[in-house]
């Protein structure tokens, strides 16, 4: 029971993520190269934030000022990145002669760099949790009021989390680069309540904080959808039931 847990809550989240990774970004090398870079980055957020955290000692036990402090460095780390990715325009230019699809759409960065945080990001938010779940027991667990969701939940979110990153880099990076601030605040503004809404999780208030993230994600998915130039084309939706998709992240 506990392998079949562990390959569940594995494939709930990092099914999708691998799906989008195999399908978007496999078949580039220099899009690969995009995605460990920034995640790299996401380490470094971890880095900083961990220091931090150990430098400001009275704070220690306050989980807000953790979490504050966390999206603060990675917020900042996506901006450097974005700096980097910038610097590097000419020479990714360069590389890619035979397909300019990637530098010449902004937004195809942006995703590929934006899945690599987030899955990183999943990676530390949930490795610990399922080398628990393999068993034979884990201590704590289901006692005490706990709940058996714990780890179907935290596979939940870890997901949610993953998908909020690519959304999130989406429209940071169109921010930034129109100067409209307004879409820069709308990340920074919606991962901080994402990530406080975690800590309901500590009161096994795990749907109190699953479905606020979910609604989350899907405004953080259209303001990103817009932001990439996707429209939505009322009279092709009434004629055939389906909104046309103009995007192309896989060229």
């Amino acid at each position: 029971m506990t392998v079949m847990e562990f390959f569940g809550c594995t494939f709930i989240a990092f099914g999708p993520p691998f799906a989008m990774f195999y399908y978007t970004i496999a078949h580039d090398p220099i899009r690969i190269i995009i995605l460990i870079a920034s995640a790299f980055f996401w380490l470094l957020s971890l880095l900083l934030s961990s220091i931090w955290w150990a430098i400001v000692t009275p704070l220690k036990e306050t989980l807000v000022f953790a979490v504050i402090s966390s999206v603060v460095f990675q917020e900042v780390m996506r901006f450097l990145v974005y700096l980097l990715l910038t610097k590097a325009e000419g020479g990714l230019k360069r590389v890619t002669e035979t397909n300019t699809a990637l530098v010449d759409n902004k937004h195809i960065l942006a995703y590929v760099s934006g899945l690599g945080f987030g899955i990183m990001s999943g990676a530390f938010a949930l490795i610990n949790i399922l080398a628990d779940s393999v068993g034979p027991g884990t201590v704590g667990l289901r006692r005490d009021g706990d709940s058996p969701m714990f780890f179907v939940t935290s596979a939940i979110t870890t997901l949610c989390f993953i998908l909020l990153h690519a959304s999130w880099n989406v429209t940071f990076y169109a921010g930034v680069d129109r100067r409209n601030y307004g879409l820069t605040a709308i990340v920074f503004v919606s991962h901080l309540v994402a990530s406080l809404l975690t800590l309901l999780n500590k009161n096994h208030l795990y749907w109190a904080s699953i479905i606020p993230n979910y609604i989350i994600l899907l405004v953080n998915a259209w303001f990103a959808f817009r932001c990439a130039g996707g429209r939505l084309k009322l009279d092709d939706i009434r004629r055939t039931g389906l909104p046309p998709v103009t995007l192309n992240v896989a060229d």
